[in-house]
């Protein structure tokens, strides 16, 4: 089952975190109100999300919702 993933994380490591995170096409990034820190968004398979949750240290508040439906 997919899930849809939200974290926080500094911008410094965004790009060691998009690798992570391939969603549909490719994560959504917006920036913070604090600076130095983005919102990254996406889309993934349930196992995966289990599979790289360790390497996801960098990422704060990492909040995992489920998909009702989705159309592509």
């Amino acid at each position: 089952m997919d899930k849809y993933i939200l974290l926080n994380a500094p911008n410094d490591k965004l790009s060691e975190i998009i690798g992570l995170l391939p969603g549909m096409k490719s994560p959504t990034v917006l920036p913070l109100a604090s600076s130095g820190w983005s919102s990254v968004h996406s889309v993934i398979d349930e196992n995966d999300f289990w599979d790289i949750i360790e390497q996801l240290k960098a990422a704060q508040g990492i909040l995992v919702v489920p998909i009702e439906k989705m159309i592509v």
